[in-house]
């Protein structure tokens, strides 16, 4: 095993060491006001608090969707299943209809919601900070659904399993 390091102050590995950390992976949805759906795929996701409940996701500004999460009032978190990576590609893809035969449903607010997940919260906005070139969403929870599948995993650029 190699014990060389290798360090520097460049975009490209800190990229490398962003990939390093592994993660669950999300597909964060909202609708905007004519009701149209809107998502994307997010790695950057945790809890923020226990009281209140809240939790953060990360939409990048030159998202299709950005402008829309900058404004929605709902959104919901689903933490995908390893059954689910095509559906966080599908998310990651621009000029896809992300949501067509994808098994969402519009629940009471309006918001496209999965049938099944690892887990599932339905936020409503507490903050949006500036994150650079992201913004940060962060969410009150107030209704959580969780599954009994294991989540998918994002480890260097590759989704994995648990065993």
């Amino acid at each position: 095993m190699s014990s060389a390091v290798r360090e520097d102050q460049d975009a490209d590995l800190f990229r490398e060491a962003m990939a390093s950390f592994p993660s669950g992976v999300t597909v964060v949805t909202t609708t905007d006001d004519d009701g149209k759906w809107w998502g994307f795929t997010a790695s950057s996701f945790c809890s923020v608090s226990m009281a209140p409940p809240l939790v953060l996701t990360c939409v990048n500004k030159s998202a299709q969707c950005w402008p829309v999460f900058t404004t929605a009032r709902r959104w919901v978190i689903h933490v995908l299943h390893a059954g689910q990576v095509p559906l966080a590609v599908r998310f990651a893809t621009r000029g896809v209809d992300k949501f067509a035969g994808a098994g969402f449903a519009a629940d009471a607010n309006g918001l496209p919601v999965l049938a099944e997940a690892s887990v599932a919260l339905d936020c409503v906005v507490h903050a949006r900070p500036d994150g650079g070139d992201h913004t940060i969403l962060i969410g009150r929870v107030e209704r959580t659904r969780v599954w009994p599948q294991a989540p998918s995993i994002y480890y260097r650029r590759a989704f994995h399993e648990f065993d």
